[in-house]
């Protein structure tokens, strides 16, 4: 991934004004409900590439089978169901095969589909995103009960971050990344029996969090835009600054006990320490209404208000060396609340984030995308698989929810309306 200046202008560009683009199977009609007969030329357009980096014929026919099984089958995405849809238990013994055991590496079909999705339906943003996996038992890789971020709850699972291409009109799973602790790294005969490559080593959940984006783009050539994650746990605030090393634009929503420098000349105590939240109440009259519009594909587009505030901070950065002055990063705070000026509801999010020239405006709409991802996630993910995987081996998770990954982008992509439908939202959302 460039790290250029340009890079970053067009990024700050595409986060202010989004061009709109549309899929060329749904060029001049509106996006038909995502039927097996109205799926297929997205998922013919898709295939064409997405398994050609599998080298035998035997295996991209497999792919198929496998993405056209998640596609169809009913209920829970078990090996079986799937190969139900394509051979029965004839079937059933090589699917399991080609996903558990097959050597094919999933990295390069992960790159192709990330490539898809941005060449048709190009993100505003990369929106990182925790997934929780409930399971029974502990023999699935990288199970264990634990602290999970996003259901806010100990809960016997696994944990993986997902890196989402994302839009106002549909948000596509293109990277993954299993958290694994060290109960599972220090154990050699588990490690042994789920086949965790010696290279994946321990990681916080916020170094994974990072690394998942990361890891993902290194020589990918994707086009640079935000990424767009929550940061409200330490460890994520904390390897940021890894993302702005390989030079891209970030936006974290924060909590409001963050301590900040204020840099903003309009507001008094300029150059002392506060908190976020301190600081974004001492900023409630610089509140401007904010207008997006919200709504599921296909439907109306319901328009919404916010109140927002954006002011200059410093956010501290560690020392290069000890003893050496403390050094402060140039970033923006903002602030948002809902529509009413009800007291103590100010403001109900804080985002901190390096796109200092962005219109506030523009910035709210990015901070509105992981809703967007929550709700395909709901909608679609989950309805093809993405948490299904019941094998037990690292290697038979990435392939399965890799090829999960591209279920959900046929079914995205089928059911996303045509340019014109949300041509007025760009308009819409820059009014601030």
């Amino acid at each position: 991934m460039s790290g250029t200046a340009a890079d970053l202008t067009a990024a700050r560009r595409t986060a202010a004004h989004p061009a709109p683009a549309v899929h060329p199977a749904a060029a001049g009609r509106r996006a038909p409900a995502p039927g097996a007969d109205a799926r297929e030329p997205v998922f013919a357009d898709l295939t064409a590439s997405l398994f050609a980096s599998l080298p035998r014929t035997d295996q991209r026919r497999r792919g198929e089978a496998y993405l056209r099984g998640l596609l169809g089958a009913r209920g829970r995405k078990s090996i079986r169901n799937i190969a139900a849809q394509t051979g029965g238990p004839a079937a059933e013994q090589s699917l399991h095969h080609f996903v558990a055991a097959s050597p094919w590496d999933w990295g390069p079909v992960r790159r192709e589909l990330a490539h898809y999705v941005a060449r048709v339906a190009p993100p505003q943003a990369w929106v990182v995103r925790p997934m929780t996996i409930p399971k029974v038992g502990d023999n699935s890789v990288g199970v264990e009960r634990r602290f999970c971020p996003d259901a806010r709850q100990v809960l016997n699972s696994q944990q993986a971050v997902g890196v989402w291409a994302a839009a106002p009109d549909l948000a596509v799973p293109v990277g993954w990344r299993l958290h694994l602790s060290g109960a599972w790294l220090d154990d050699p005969a588990r490690r042994r029996q789920a086949g965790i490559p010696d290279s994946v080593t321990e990681e916080s959940w916020g170094e994974c969090a990072v690394e998942a984006f990361t890891g993902m783009t290194r020589g990918w050539g994707l086009p640079v835009r935000p990424v767009v994650l929550d940061a409200r746990e330490a460890d994520t605030l904390a390897a940021l600054p890894r993302l702005r090393a390989v030079g891209v634009p970030v936006l974290a929503r924060v909590g409001g006990s963050l301590r900040l420098t204020l840099s903003e000349p309009t507001l008094p105590g300029r150059g002392g320490t506060f908190t976020a939240q301190h600081v974004m109440a001492a900023a409630r009259d610089l509140r401007r209404p904010v207008l997006w519009r919200d709504g599921a594909p296909g439907a109306p587009r319901a328009a919404r208000t916010a109140l927002t505030a954006a002011v200059r901070v410093g956010l501290p950065v560690a020392r290069a060396v000890p003893g050496a002055p403390v050094r402060r990063r140039e970033m923006l705070l903002l602030g948002i609340g809902d529509g009413s000026d009800r007291a103590g509801r100010w403001p109900a999010e804080l985002w901190l984030t390096d796109l200092l020239n962005v219109p506030p405006a523009a910035l709210v709409r990015l901070t509105r995308l992981p809703a967007r991802v929550d709700r395909d996630f709901q909608e679609i993910g989950d309805r093809v698989g993405l948490r299904d995987f019941a094998g037990r081996s690292f290697g038979g998770w990435h392939r399965h929810t890799t090829l999960a990954s591209a279920a959900h982008a046929v079914v995205a992509l089928t059911r996303r309306p045509e340019a014109g439908e949300t041509a007025g939202d760009a308009r819409l959302d820059r009014v601030s």
